[in-house]
Order: C-alpha cells, then sequence, then structure tokens
C-alpha cells in the first residue's frame, strides 16, 4: 500500500503537526482520531486502515489521518472553558487553512469526505456543517455532537458554534441548508451496546435536528451487542463506504 508521511511547522497552531497518507488513488477521506488520539492509531491499535485495506490498494478511497489536539482544546481541564473552545478554532484554522490545501493539491480535488470514530466523529460532523464547501461527505461513527460534556454551559459563542446539535437546530439560512441538503454523502451510526447510552442519545437528537431540516442522511442503529469500541467500528466503516459507492 503506498504511504506518505507529513509534518511541518503549522503557524496557525504555533507548533509542528503531522499526518499520514494511505493509498494513491481514490475518494479522499480526512481521518480524525478518537478522544486524545493521533494520526498514527487507525494504523495502530485502531486496526481501521487494515479494515479497509482492499479499497486502498484498489485505489477506491484514499485516507489522510490527521493528528488532534484535543488535550489542547476540549480535554483541557487546566484551562478555562472559554480558553479550551478558543483553541479549537485555532485548530479549525489549522485544518481549513493547512490540511484542506494539502489534501486538494495531493489529490486535485477540490473537496474530500470526513470520518472518525467516538470524539473524531464529533470533530467530522463539527468541520463537515461548518465548512459545506471544502466537505462533500461525512461518516461519523458512535459520536457526541455537542461540547457540554466538556465545557458546560460556560464555553459561550465560540463553543455553541462548535456544537453541531446546538448550531443546526437554530439554523434558518434557507441557502446555507440548501447546501447540505444535494450533492452530500451523510452517515450517522451508532452501536446500543456498552459504552454507546450518550452517543446514542446525541444520534437521535442528530436525526430528528436533520430531519427538520430536510437534509437526507443515513442515520442507523447497530444492534444492542453492539459496543463502544474498534472491533465494531472496523465493521462499520467499509460497509458504509460501500454502501455510499466508493
Amino acid at each position: 500500500m503506498h504511504t506518505e508521511y507529513h509534518k511541518w511547522y503549522s503557524p496557525h497552531l504555533g507548533q509542528e503537526m503531522e499526518l499520514k497518507v494511505y493509498g494513491h488513488y481514490g475518494q479522499p477521506i480526512v481521518v480524525f482520531p478518537a478522544q486524545n488520539g493521533r494520526w498514527y492509531d487507525w494504523e495502530g491499535h485502531g486496526g481501521m486502515v487494515e479494515a479497509c485495506g482492499y479499497l486502498l490498494e484498489a485505489g477506491r478511497i484514499k485516507f489522510i489521518c490527521v493528528d488532534g489536539i484535543d488535550w489542547q482544546s476540549w480535554t483541557n481541564q487546566s484551562v478555562p472553558p472559554w480558553e479550551r473552545a478558543r483553541r479549537h478554532n485555532d485548530y479549525d484554522a489549522y485544518i481549513m487553512g493547512e490540511v484542506v490545501p494539502f489534501v486538494q493539491k495531493n489529490t486535485g480535488l477540490p473537496t474530500m469526505w470526513l470520518t472518525g470514530c467516538s470524539m473524531g466523529a464529533f470533530h467530522a460532523a463539527n468541520f463537515f456543517f461548518k465548512h459545506p464547501e471544502a466537505f462533500d461527505g461525512v461518516i461519523a461513527l458512535s459520536g457526541l455532537y455537542q461540547v457540554r460534556g466538556f465545557v458546560g454551559d460556560e464555553g459561550g459563542m465560540d463553543a455553541y458554534f462548535n456544537s453541531p446539535l446546538w448550531y443546526l437546530a437554530n439554523m434558518h439560512d434557507e441557502a446555507l441548508l440548501e447546501r447540505y441538503r444535494h450533492g452530500k454523502k451523510i452517515v450517522f451510526v451508532v452501536g446500543q451496546g456498552r459504552w454507546e447510552e450518550e452517543c446514542i442519545a446525541d444520534t437521535r437528537a442528530m436525526e430528528r435536528v436533520l430531519a427538520e431540516k430536510r437534509i437526507p442522511a443515513l442515520v442507523e442503529y447497530w444492534g444492542h451487542d453492539v459496543d463502544h469500541d474498534w472491533p465494531w467500528w472496523r465493521r462499520m466503516l467499509p460497509y458504509y463506504l460501500e454502501r455510499l459507492g466508493v
């Protein structure tokens, strides 16, 4: 399998950032790690690269596994909630100002998909809904879609505008909503087993909001034996990639 490792100094974050590309061709998919995870998790203990290996080797998809900074933002208990939200905005600027242009140059394509498991699903959904000009597909696996668990009600507007369940519910800009309704691939999926309770609640809430806004999406709930864990995500992702026709 073709791979590329890249590292550069990010002016938006003020630190070096890493990412790895898997695959030589196909639908580009930006991959976010799970909570406090790193760019190498999908190749390491997560095993997601191996699970999707046949799609990567066939040139049907290309993964761009980015690094996270959750420990500097949402999960950083050493700084006030508003500072956690502000630091995430720096990460937003890094993804949009550095990673997206990198992927566009690497693939020759103007848009890409997003995916992630657990907190990676939160990031995937948030970037998808905030930046429909750059992203035309999202596969969110077992995620939470608001940040109350990290900042309570004290994150201010920066927290609000990084919580898809909050800002989508109050969105009335028809021109923007139309961008979500056409030409997008949207998947939200969650198990109903251990450690999925909060994710089930947020997925049901997301399903209601999408229906209210008339945004077509595939929202599915796997069985009561399906836990919030890598073995199930390794089954989910290639299944939905196939269903989306990559």
